[in-house]
């Protein structure tokens, strides 16, 4: 059923979200509509409200929160004013998709158990043929062929993609009117994000269901949705139909997001936007944007604007000078890369030979071989389960269950790093995927960052303070994060702090696992930027390990390419020229949005 007065699935008005204690807003007036069968898209920063927003779309708010404002139509019904209603609600109408599926799934239930719960708590929801036979077609549904195999697993022997394929058979059980989806290809390889999002396309449309899809992935987002709403500190600030926003975006913040998505077509400048949105309860007079925006006036601080309309389809924007920002030129004219690896040496740094690797009796690469040369960027690609984190951790020591060769500078590594002998560590440093596991939350920054210099130099404590605040202001922070702990900073700073840790010891090597896989996409525009300009001024040599294939375009000089522990292709074209089936079809499966 359709709201007869509106004729829209869902209609939110005027929103609101505030921090219990306080009555500080998290979110206010945030306004959308969605139709059956689209998908809206909710964008923005970490910490803009999107994932606040998606669950009080369910009458649901995080423990610290309430909804204190505002209502949200489901065809014609307020969610909000249910009361005993919404558990059947949720599940039955209303269904959710988390970003983590590992913590999402009960990992002490096969997956038949689990999707069998669902029936026993909405039993309106079987179909004729029985339970058994909605399951399979679910399964089917979702592109999960070993049903079998599949039912009779525990979560963790499936494949993030399967886990995740999983939550959406789970999702769409009850046949909902409305699904949210938080972030569900967040940490996906690019093949197994293609399939994700095909799937969810398909059951939209196959079912008629509206979904709001919530990402930080503007490629993603620009890929599956109808339409797309910008969120900044609590509020909408941009909505408009995917085309047209993307093409002529209204809002300076928008237009900053786009700047900082890389290309997986061309090698450019990323731009990514300086300062931080501002925080619940210190938000300021006018627009929360100004303080980070190039194109204010005196009046941005002093009122909060109107939203205003830029074209007949719906498309508006929070900003007075909307009009003009449209037609600013293409952002499709940013500048050009020029890679530090153009002064490349003649002898590999780093030469791995007929590498093979195993975790206890499981084998994990077989026979890699590849060189780094000195100064360049060599980009280490593939889907989840290909081997590359194993391949890192071997060349700096952190697995040594492996055979074969590993040349630095060379002189032949040892397989446990314990045996390499300080001025081999030093050179060869490891910067972990997540900034907020990988820093220990009891010391400061200053203490983190000088601990490679006690364990493998022998300096004085004057000497060893001075790199602790170089390094720091290598990585664009300065001499005053020293005394804060790692629970005062964003992402951004998390990550910057690990790669000042590992600058401090003055390496010639850095490998980088995923490090901007967790990362906002103008914080991730803000780290590439940050190791492209390292590896300028301080002759450094990368081994970066990403699925992100847009990303190597702005950043790497070579590229290797992983399938299932084996090298497919390597070279400096592979982008450009690949020659292998699978290199076309990983290129092909990268989302990119059409911006000039």
């Amino acid at each position: 059923m359709i709201d007869t007065e509106t004729g829209r699935l869902l209609s939110v008005e005027s929103l609101r979200v505030v921090v219990s204690r306080t009555k500080a807003d998290v979110v206010d007036d945030v306004s959308f509509t969605l139709d059956a069968g689209e998908v809206l898209g909710l964008v923005g920063e970490s910490g803009s409200g999107k994932t606040t927003v998606a669950l009080a779309l369910m009458g649901h708010a995080r423990r610290g929160l309430k909804i204190d404002g505002g209502r949200v139509l489901l065809e014609g019904r307020d969610v909000l004013e249910f009361d005993d209603e919404l558990r059947q609600l949720r599940g039955a109408s209303i269904a959710y998709v988390a970003q983590d599926p590992v913590s999402a799934l009960n990992p002490a239930l096969k997956v038949g158990t689990q999707l069998r719960e669902i029936f026993s708590a909405h039993p309106q929801a079987k179909a004729d043929g029985g339970v058994d036979a909605r399951i399979q077609q679910l399964l089917a549904d979702v592109r999960l062929d070993a049903v079998d195999s599949v039912l009779h697993s525990y979560p963790h022997q499936l494949s993030g993609g399967q886990q995740q394929r999983v939550m959406l058979a789970m999702a769409f059980a009850c046949r909902p009117k409305l699904i949210i989806l938080d972030e569900p290809t967040t940490g996906l390889d690019v093949s197994t994000q293609r399939h994700v999002l095909d799937t969810i396309r398909t059951l939209c449309t196959k079912y008629h269901v509206g979904a709001v899809y919530v990402s930080h992935d503007l490629a993603v987002v620009g890929d599956i949705a109808n339409t797309i709403g910008v969120m900044y500190a609590g509020r909408l600030v941009e909505l408009g139909v995917v085309g047209s926003s993307f093409r002529a975006p209204a809002h300076p913040y928008t237009r900053g997001l786009l700047r900082a998505i890389p290309s997986p077509d061309r090698a450019h400048v990323l731009e990514g936007m300086e300062g931080q949105p501002p925080r619940p309860g210190s938000r300021p007079e006018g627009c929360f944007f100004a303080a980070r925006c190039g194109y204010r006036e005196d009046a941005c601080t002093v009122s909060f604007p109107d939203p205003v309309v830029v074209d007949d389809g719906g498309h508006w924007a929070r900003c007075r000078r909307a009009q003009e920002i449209t037609v600013l030129p293409p952002l499709g004219e940013l500048p050009r890369r020029e890679h530090a690896g153009r002064m490349e040496g003649s002898r590999p740094l780093l030469q791995i030979t007929n590498l093979s690797a195993a975790y206890g009796v499981k084998p994990v690469l077989h026979n890699v071989t590849l060189s780094v040369r000195p100064h360049r960027c060599l980009a280490l690609v593939g889907e989840s389960g290909a081997g590359k984190t194993t391949l890192a951790r071997c060349i700096v020591g952190l697995h040594s269950n492996w055979t074969g060769e590993i040349g630095f500078k060379d002189k032949p590594l040892p397989t446990d790093r314990r045996r390499r002998g300080p001025d081999a560590i030093r050179t060869m440093q490891y910067i972990f995927q997540n900034p907020y596991t990988s820093l220990n939350p009891r010391k400061t920054v200053g203490q983190l960052v000088e601990q490679p210099l006690r364990q493998l130099l022998d300096l004085p404590r004057r000497e060893r303070e001075a790199r602790v605040v170089r390094a720091l202001e290598d990585a664009s922070l300065t001499a005053a994060y020293a005394d804060r702990y790692p629970d005062q900073l964003s992402g951004g700073e998390r990550q910057r702090v690990a790669i000042a840790r590992a600058l401090a010891v003055e390496p010639e090597l850095l490998v980088c696992d995923e490090v901007t896989s967790a990362l906002d996409v103008s914080v991730q525009a803000a780290i590439v930027e940050l190791l492209h300009r390292l590896q300028m001024t301080h002759g450094l040599t990368l081994v970066l390990i990403t699925h992100n294939l847009a990303l190597v375009r702005s950043l790497a000089d070579d590229v290797v390419i992983l399938r299932d522990g084996e090298v497919v292709e390597q070279g400096d074209s592979v982008l450009d020229r690949p020659q292998s089936e699978y290199a076309v079809q990983l290129l092909a499966d990268v989302p990119t949005l059409s911006l000039a």
